[in-house]
């Protein structure tokens, strides 16, 4: 039934009958605690299926979840992933996401044509659509849980990149699957070696796309200071990196808009927002991705094809196995090799948590509802896909709780949870402060009302800015985490003034590149967790200090820090005098 002006109101009564129901499992889960609230909602959408309530009106198609529930996700968890933490991890996760998913895919695909009864092409097809990973419901109890942020960030740095890899993966194996090319041509050299380079190309595009748009978006929030025009820069990139990516050049639109969501995440909050604008985008953006979420979770539970899971029950449990040992295949000897070449080392521990935690829907899903109907064995397929990602999401999903304590790796201690809550309140008043500048900059309140603001604020900073020393000088650990943490922004920061000042032609190039050089010497060490700064001496001896000691300058703490005492770059001086 439309409205006059053209508006189904079955579809807007569908739509509210979805967040009536969200709304309750929010309550119970609240009331409950420590139950993931997308699994509660995929539970929920799974009773309403089999008690019978239609949501007919609205239609969970591969374009709906591809073009306009993805992108949003996909954009979120990049943009609030820490780029350093990523860098750190990157040979792990890009084992794992690319050399890791291709050899699942494999295993899967061998095994499957005589577990699954599937020639080796839809078997291979099955693969490539089952095996990405999607961990937000696993990342929501790690964030509640305190899981360690290594972890996290592997967990998240994995799906982040093997989403966009299985998506290409399988686009290219659809091709030979609907019989648009003989699927006896893939299974040659060339066929193989085409099949690389299309993962290649998709790949590489969709990271030149992502950086290519993130620059652009990036550079006008730059020269901006409108939160709410920021908030729909942000948006239009999400979505329009990966449309044009996707559907106008034909690469990789999930890559593209990770890589948009890293860009702007971390360099663009960092340089190109002020503080009221990082809390602006980035609470919209947590509101939305929590809307999706409520949306597909939910949807996917009502229109999980229960009949079909019946009739296919015993395919689906093979399925259910065949996919974990897959998974292993991704996880073990991959992290096996790379332990042999890379520090820090992921555990043990952690490998069977990232096994576990290998989550697959949205993803999966989305591949499946995409078939073409003249794709073989559709039905058995689709029924295998929501089969697989039912036991992922509410099995694997609701032990993950129970497995974390029993490997004991669940690891913030009550000092870090309070420092975590003095910071974030820290952070609320300096918000505050600097509103109420604003205002009566303004004109909109009084000096009288903004007087009174202004002097609660700053007796409750004052008060929490006692507190965080307090803890801090109790707490060693979390000093020296924050040190380093803070001095690596600080030096991020001073790298980018020396490569303005070198295009600006302030300083030459040889004289910017040693200086340069120097910073990342400096990066290198706090990334090895050895600051570069003391209280009581010069914790590192730049060399500009010996420098000017040998033209006869006095520096200041030149002589403070002691012959030996601060580390000089050698290197870099001496490239200087040549």
């Amino acid at each position: 039934m439309a409205a006059p002006g053209g508006i189904d109101i079955t579809l807007l009564v569908n739509l509210i009958t979805i967040f009536i129901i969200a709304a309750g499992v929010g309550i119970f889960v609240a009331k409950v605690g420590r139950f993931p609230y997308t699994i509660a909602l995929l539970i929920a959408g799974l009773t309403a299926s089999v008690l019978g309530v239609s949501m007919e009106h609205i239609v969970l198609s591969h374009d709906l979840i591809l073009l306009v529930l993805l992108p949003p996700l996909l954009f979120e968890g990049a943009a609030t992933t820490d780029l350093e933490y990523l860098r750190r991890n990157i040979v792990p996760i890009l084992a794992m996401a690319v050399a890791g998913l291709l050899l699942s895919i494999i295993v899967l695909g061998a095994v499957g044509t005589y577990a699954l009864g599937f020639p080796l092409i839809i078997s291979l097809l099955f693969a490539a659509m089952i095996l990405p990973t999607d961990p937000v419901s696993v990342l929501a109890l790690f964030e509640e849980l305190g899981a360690p942020e290594r972890l996290a960030t592997l967990v998240e740095g994995e799906s982040l990149v093997n989403d966009g890899v299985g998506v290409v993966v399988f686009s290219a194996l659809l091709v030979y699957a609907t019989g648009e090319q003989s699927a006896e041509q893939l299974f040659t050299q060339a066929g193989v070696g085409d099949l690389l380079l299309q993962i290649v190309f998709f790949s590489l595009g969709g990271l030149f796309v992502g950086l290519a748009t993130g620059a652009v978006v990036y550079n006008v929030m730059a020269t901006l200071d409108e939160h709410m025009t920021e908030i729909v820069l942000t948006l239009i990139l999400a979505f329009g990196s990966f449309i044009l990516a996707e559907h106008y050049l034909h690469v990789s639109g999930v890559i593209a808009t990770v890589v948009a969501g890293l860009f702007i995440g971390n360099r663009g909050a960092e340089y190109a927002m002020s503080p009221q604008t990082k809390i602006s985008v980035f609470n919209t953006w947590e509101a939305g991705a929590f809307l999706v979420n409520t949306f597909i979770f939910l949807m996917i539970g009502v229109k999980t094809p229960v009949s079909d899971l019946l009739a296919n029950l015993e395919l689906i449990a093979v399925a259910i196995v065949l996919v974990l040992a897959a998974r292993a295949v991704a996880v073990y000897p991959i992290t096996l090799l790379v332990n042999r070449f890379q520090e820090p080392r992921v555990p043990r521990d952690y490998q069977h948590v990232m096994l576990w935690g290998g989550l697959h829907a949205s993803i999966p899903i989305a591949l499946v509802l995409g078939l073409p109907p003249e794709t073989p064995y559709r039905a058995t397929l689709r029924a295998l896909v929501f089969g697989v990602a039912a036991f992922s999401l509410v099995v694997q999903g609701l032990t993950m709780s129970t497995l974390l304590n029993r490997l004991g790796i669940v690891t913030r201690t009550e000092a870090e949870e309070l420092f975590e809550l003095l910071v974030g309140r820290a952070r609320a008043v300096d918000a505050a402060l600097e509103s109420a500048d604003d205002l009566f900059d303004r004109g909109e309140i009084s000096e009288a009302v903004y007087d009174d603001f202004t002097a609660e604020y700053e007796r409750e900073k004052a008060d929490l800015n006692h507190a965080i020393s307090s803890l801090l000088a109790e707490t060693p650990q979390i000093r020296q985490e924050q040190l380093l943490a803070g001095e690596r922004r600080v030096l991020q920061r001073e790298k980018s003034a020396l490569m303005d000042a070198a295009r600006s032609g302030l300083v030459s190039d040889d004289v910017g590149e040693g200086l340069i050089e120097e910073v990342d010497l400096k990066l290198d060490r706090v990334r090895d967790g050895e600051s570069t700064v003391a209280a009581e001496r010069e914790g590192f001896e730049e060399f500009w200090r010996s420098r000017a000691r040998e033209y006869g300058l006095e520096a200041g703490r030149v002589g403070a820090a002691g012959e030996g005492d601060g580390e000089q770059l050698d290197t870099v001086a001496d490239s200087d005098e040549e």
